[in-house]
């Protein structure tokens, strides 16, 4: 059953919301959120989201959305469905491209303008839950914990790690998160998002203000999303019942009980007994 509104974590829910003419002023409030003072932006145009590189060889990046403020500073917005390997070394890759843009022909002192990466992610990339964060802003420092250079910064935002309910919202910011993350399961506009941004993004993303074409491709982008969640949750399923069988042995090499071995790994007897 298709939502009221539609699911931003989707490419084409994510696109429509932040990457279109019409919805900018969304896309400079929600970034505005997550940049210091000194960085806020007025207005801003969209480049290319297909970065090419110099020469057949190189590798190409494709950002969800690629733009840049009046004044210079370059910002990479990603929402990542699933988990990746090397996720923050593929951040760092795709953040060498606006680097490398500002690159000028002939005689150039190397002076770079500011360059942000956002990633949105819908799932939780902190392998240890003891240093899980919701928000990680990281900029290079030293080994004395001071800023070395200032004009790199990437922010990662674990969604599934807000868990604030609509009476715990505090800041603007909140107010964005908590929109993102239950934009899909809202039937109304909730009192506390009952303001004129959020009015727009609510219009943008209810559904049954798409064209039919527009509908059809979002139903292909849903289809796309949960192709990618169902993939990903079986791999960690599979990850997990590997960690348990792994220990099963551990404790059966121990002479524990099969029925102790169960309670502690959750797997049935007859796979524990397979491990004999």
């Amino acid at each position: 059953m298709i939502s009221k509104y539609f699911n931003p974590y989707t490419d084409f829910g994510f696109k429509k919301l932040f990457g279109e003419e019409a919805s900018k002023d969304l896309l400079i409030d929600f970034l505005n959120q997550l940049l210091p003072p000194h960085h806020q932006i007025a207005e801003l145009r969209f480049n290319n989201p297909e970065n090419m590189s110099d020469t057949l060889d190189e590798r190409k990046s494709i950002f969800d959305i690629y733009c840049q403020s009046l004044s210079g500073e370059r910002f990479i917005v990603e929402m990542q469905k699933a988990k990746m390997q090397f996720f923050k070394d593929r951040s760092l890759f795709y953040s060498t491209f606006p680097i490398r843009d500002q690159g000028k022909k002939g005689l150039w002192d190397f002076y770079l303008l500011p360059v942000y990466f956002i990633a949105i992610l819908d799932f939780k990339y902190d392998e240890k839950e003891d240093e899980r964060k919701f928000r990680r802003d990281v900029c290079l420092k030293d080994q004395d914990g001071e800023v070395f250079y200032n004009e790199l910064h990437f922010k990662f935002l674990q969604m599934p790690l807000f868990d604030k309910q609509e009476h715990e919202l505090e800041t603007h910011f909140d107010k964005w998160v908590y929109f993102l993350k239950h934009l899909e399961d809202f039937d109304h506009i909730p009192a506390i998002l009952n303001e004129p941004i959020f009015q727009k993004g609510f219009d943008i993303a209810e559904v049954s203000h798409l064209s039919s074409d527009q509908y059809d491709a979002y139903l292909k982008s849903v289809l796309s999303y949960n192709e990618a969640k169902a993939v990903t949750d079986t791999a960690f399923m599979d990850g997990e019942r590997a960690k348990a069988m792994d220990v099963a042995r551990i404790m059966l090499a121990e002479n524990f009980d099969v029925e102790i071995i169960a309670r502690v790994t959750k797997l049935t007897i007859v796979q524990i007994e397979a491990l004999k």
